[in-house]
């Protein structure tokens, strides 16, 4: 009975959700035509293929941003309980954060961070 408010939230927001999807299906104006079925891009024709690649620099510098952004986030639970955590949670972040510095070193080394 304690999770009952749960389900029956957890279906109004469902049945909202179709109702919605549904009645934007009915009142639509749909007329499809030539120009409104192309490709749109910057009020100008598209140019090329879709299928464009791109360098492997700029997967890598996301990939390096996301680690560490992700890693970052392990700081908030440690800095709110710091004071409880004592001596033993200093020790543990400082090589925590080693491993991080350490592997920023390594990207940087590695070109990660160069765009050209």
């Amino acid at each position: 009975m304690e999770y009952g408010i749960v389900g029956i939230l957890f279906i109004g927001g469902l049945a909202f959700g179709a109702i919605a999807v549904v009645l934007a299906r009915l009142l639509q104006n749909h007329r499809p035509y030539p120009d409104k079925l192309t490709t749109y891009e910057c009020g100008m024709e598209p140019q090329g293929t879709a299928w464009v690649g791109f360098r492997i620099s700029y997967f890598l510098y996301a990939l390096v941003f996301l680690v560490f952004d992700v890693e970052t986030i392990f700081l908030y639970p440690w800095a709110v309980s710091f004071q409880k955590l004592g001596l033993f949670a200093i020790v543990e972040m400082c090589i925590f954060l080693g491993i991080l510095i350490i592997g920023f070193l390594y990207a940087w080394k590695e070109g990660a961070f160069e765009w050209l």
